[in-house]
């Protein structure tokens, strides 16, 4: 499962250490729903929110009716690659 968030932000941590904060729009846990493996970084709240789960049977169904959906996912992904590469 993945999730939008809808209204609030959200912390995001890795290894305990704040890495962003996310806002109405974003996803979180789109990788771990895209392979299959354990979640990369953990979540809490930062304010009151309203977030909307995403599981794989809806996201596939999001991808094939509408394509920009897909592109926004790897748009964001690449735009999550291009910050950790560029903290390296």
């Amino acid at each position: 499962v993945m999730y939008v968030i809808l209204r609030g932000e959200v912390d995001i941590f890795a290894n305990g250490v704040l890495v962003e904060t996310l806002g109405a729009g974003d996803l979180l846990g789109e990788m771990a729903l895209i392979d299959s493996k354990p979640r990369s970084a953990s979540a809490l709240t930062r304010t009151d929110c309203r977030i909307a789960p995403v599981g794989e049977e809806r996201f596939l169904q999001m991808v094939k009716e509408t394509p920009h959906f897909s592109l926004h996912v790897m748009r964001i992904l690449a735009e999550r690659l291009r910050r950790t590469t560029a903290k390296v």
